[in-house]
C-alpha cells in the first residue's frame, strides 16, 4: 500500500515538474518570438528610413512604438520619430515627441541629440521656404521661433560642450543671432522712415548690446548717428560716429 501511494506520489511530481519546466520555458519562448518580431519590423523601418520614404517609415514605426512601447528599441523607435517628424515638417508633432522624451530620459545617452534635434526643428519652423525660394527678405516677420531655437541651441552648448552636435550648433547660433539681429533692425528703420527718432535710436542700441557681434550692428550706428542728428543730441550723435568709424571706416556717414 505504502508502495503505491509512493510510487503515485512519483509520478505525480515528475508530472509537476514537467509542467513547470514547461511554463517556466514558455514566457522565454514568447519574449524571444516578439524580440524577433520586433526586431524584423524595425528592419523594415529602417529601409524605407535609407529609401527616402519618411511617410512609410513614420507610419511603421508609429505602429511598432504603440505595439511595443517598451521593447528593446523603445528609446531608439522614438528618436527615429523625431528625426521622421522633422524631415515631414510636423512641427508639433516633433516637439511634442521630443519634449516626453527628455522628460521621461532626463539621463539617455542621446539626450543631446534630442535637444540638438529641438533646435532644428524650432529653427525649420521659423524659416519660411517661400520667401527664401523667391529672395524676399522678410526681416520683420514673427521672430519667436527664431528665439526657442536660439535657447535650445545655446542649452545644449552649455549643457553638453562636448557633444559632437555642439560645433554644429555653434554655427547655428551665429546664423540665428543675425536673424534676430536684423528683425531689430527692421523694427529700427519702421521708426525711422516714421520720424521715431528716439525708439529708433533706442532700438540701435539694443542691437550693439544684444547682438555685437553681427553684421548688423554697423546699419545699427549708423541709424543711431541719423537719429541723434534728428533729435539734436551732438554728444550721443559723435559717440555713436566713433564706435562708427572705429569699427566701419568704410561706411559712407565717416567718409562724408
Amino acid at each position: 500500500m505504502l508502495s503505491k501511494q509512493l510510487g503515485r506520489h512519483i509520478v505525480l511530481s515528475t508530472a509537476l515538474c514537467f509542467m513547470a519546466v514547461g511554463c517556466s520555458s514558455q514566457p522565454d519562448e514568447e519574449q524571444q518570438v516578439a524580440k524577433t518580431q520586433i526586431e524584423s519590423l524595425y528592419e523594415q523601418a529602417r529601409e524605407s528610413m535609407a529609401a527616402g520614404n519618411f511617410n512609410l517609415a513614420q507610419e511603421q514605426l508609429s505602429n511598432l512604438n504603440r505595439r511595443f512601447p517598451f521593447g528593446p528599441y523603445a528609446h531608439q523607435v522614438q528618436l527615429d520619430l523625431i528625426y521622421l517628424h522633422y524631415k515631414l515638417d510636423n512641427t508639433e508633432e516633433a516637439l511634442a515627441a521630443i519634449d516626453r522624451f527628455i522628460s521621461l530620459n532626463p539621463n539617455h545617452k542621446d539626450i543631446d541629440y534630442a535637444m540638438y534635434m529641438r533646435g532644428l526643428v524650432n529653427q525649420r519652423a521659423e524659416h519660411n521656404g517661400i520667401h527664401a525660394m523667391f529672395g524676399v527678405d522678410r526681416s520683420d516677420r514673427d521672430s519667436s521661433m527664431a528665439e526657442e531655437a536660439f535657447k535650445d541651441f545655446a542649452e545644449l552648448v552649455r549643457k553638453y560642450p562636448d557633444s559632437e552636435y555642439a560645433a554644429d550648433a555653434k554655427k547655428r547660433l551665429v546664423a540665428i543671432k543675425s536673424r534676430l539681429a536684423k528683425k531689430e533692425l527692421a523694427v529700427a528703420q519702421y521708426y525711422m522712415d516714421r520720424q521715431a527718432y528716439l525708439a529708433a535710436a533706442n532700438r540701435g542700441r539694443y542691437i550693439l548690446e544684444h547682438f555685437s557681434d553681427t553684421p548688423e550692428v554697423e546699419n545699427a550706428l549708423a541709424m543711431m548717428v541719423e537719429s541723434y542728428d534728428q533729435l539734436d543730441l551732438p554728444e550721443l550723435r559723435e559717440d555713436a560716429l566713433k564706435v562708427l568709424r572705429a569699427n566701419f571706416p568704410e561706411n559712407q556717414l565717416v567718409s562724408n
